[in-house]
């Protein structure tokens, strides 16, 4: 029995773990953290979350997801 991360996985090929190295928040400028099961790269400084479609990580601030300043 497959659980919904594994169709994801397969459907969505997520990140090079190389570019999450020399990758930073296009509005901070720190580092990024990826979530596999939003496929997004989550930038905790900034409080957003920067989608990945199709393998490339979409940085611009106007794609990102608020989700909320965290401390």
């Amino acid at each position: 029995m497959a659980d919904k991360t594994d169709t994801t996985t397969e459907t969505d090929p997520g990140v090079d773990p190389r570019l999450l190295e020399v990758l930073v928040c296009p509005v901070t400028r720190t580092a990024l953290t990826y979530d596999r099961e939003a496929n997004e790269l989550v930038s905790k400084a900034a409080g957003l979350a920067f989608p990945i479609r199709n393998g490339v990580p979409v940085m611009l601030r106007d794609e990102a997801r608020d989700i909320g300043v965290s401390q």
